[in-house]
């Protein structure tokens, strides 16, 4: 009688914890899940035109980028599962200890056991062809950080007061430093919009922001007025604005993006038949410049369809921010948005000649392992403030 009761109150609690993960996964946002996973699709076939070519010029196995990438996506899907199950009101106990791991991965990247590659002194090459990118991780670690600092309740204060912000604005000073000595400016811009971003959604004074950005325009103007920067950083900012200037230096990826993207008319040259593309001719492809493989080959009305998706994942974004339980889970939506927001922007922007090149890849589009990691990590963390965005669940 008692073993029967036991049995029971047991299937009822098995039944009941059923149903609770059933009513998790019917509060996911399925419309961000569908259209990350419609962007990493597309994003694999791109990357597979990108470099077939190529890996059969060399001799080697011609579907083996496409094989990495798609191990990439898959462990990057686990990953954002594994964020999205887990608690996001609890990251503030585990917050310094990103925060830490992220400041470490970035010193490690400047000492012997970093490895420049593409110009940039930002790898930890694992052998076996793996490498680490730890500057990616640095965005998570950067948005959960400023989150913690800047979304603590406050008795009659409105936002964030001064020490707050000062303290927030210490320490994400202190991996912007350290990824400015590899260094990759792109990732220093990024880290830059999302602080401005959190700050302004945070309720801190208008003060603190305008300081900013007055700053921020001043020390540019003295770098550049002095000649702080490197030749080959000076070189990148102002190719784009003419490129043909230096068509064989500086100004070539620019021009010859511009020339693939062009090339692809309203309705493109059809997947997998790009004559630039197939040719090389604009380099790291797969990379930093796949959206000029959906330019050639996919034409003006794929390259716009990838951009509505990546504008839907921003708006999802924003409306999760919005609808969060809490200002800690609205800062940490807010954060992801604006990485992926100035990210998307500036790749974009960089392949159609309207922005400088740097090194930032496409969000859930460009192949690159430690970036697709990053990606669906922040992908889980969204998906975890949206699947608790009532105060009890």
């Amino acid at each position: 009688m008692n073993s029967t009761k036991v049995g029971t109150v047991g299937s009822y609690r098995e039944r009941g914890q059923w149903q609770h993960r059933v009513a998790e996964l019917r509060r996911l946002d399925w419309t961000l899940v569908l259209v990350v996973m419609a962007l990493s699709v597309v994003g694999a076939l791109l990357v597979r035109s990108a470099t077939f070519q190529l890996m059969i010029e060399q001799g080697k196995d011609p579907e083996s980028f496409l094989k990495r990438h798609v191990l990439n996506l898959v462990i990057g899907f686990a990953l954002g599962a594994v964020v999205t199950v887990l608690d996001y009101r609890l990251l503030r106990a585990y917050v310094p200890i990103l925060y830490g791991l992220a400041c470490v991965g970035l010193v490690a990247v400047i000492t012997p056991l970093g490895s420049t590659i593409n110009g940039s002194h930002s790898w930890i090459v694992l052998g076996g062809g793996f490498q680490v990118q730890p500057s990616e991780f640095a965005k998570v670690g950067l948005v959960v950080l400023l989150a913690m600092i800047l979304g603590e309740p406050r008795d009659g204060e409105i936002g964030p007061g001064r020490k707050d912000v000062l303290l927030a604005l210490a320490l994400a000073g202190v991996p912007a430093a350290l990824i400015m000595m590899q260094p990759d400016l792109g990732t220093t811009l990024v880290f830059i919009f999302v602080v401005l971003g959190m700050l302004a959604i945070s309720g801190a004074q208008k003060r603190w922001l305008v300081g900013l950005v007055g700053g921020g325009l001043a020390a540019g103007f003295a770098v550049w007025f002095f000649g702080l920067l490197k030749p080959y950083q000076l070189a990148r900012f102002t190719a784009f604005m003419d490129p043909s200037a230096d068509p064989r230096g500086a100004g070539y990826n620019a021009q010859q993006a511009r020339i693939a993207i062009g090339s692809g008319g309203a309705f493109g040259k059809g997947l997998f038949n790009g004559e630039q593309t197939g040719g090389h001719f604009v380099p790291e492809q797969q990379t930093d410049f796949i959206f000029t493989v959906a330019g050639e080959e996919l034409g003006f009305v794929g390259a716009a369809v990838i951009v509505v998706l990546l504008g839907v994942v921003l708006w999802r974004g924003l409306r999760i921010a919005t609808q969060a339980a809490d200002l800690f889970g609205t800062l940490v939506a807010t954060g992801v948005v604006c990485w992926m927001a100035f990210q998307t922007f500036e790749n974009v922007g960089m392949t159609l000649g309207i922005m400088p090149i740097t090194g930032l890849p496409l969000p859930f589009v460009s192949y690159g392992g430690s970036a697709t990691f990053a990606n669906m990590i922040a992908f889980g963390l969204l998906q975890a403030v949206h699947v608790r965005r009532r105060p009890f669940d």
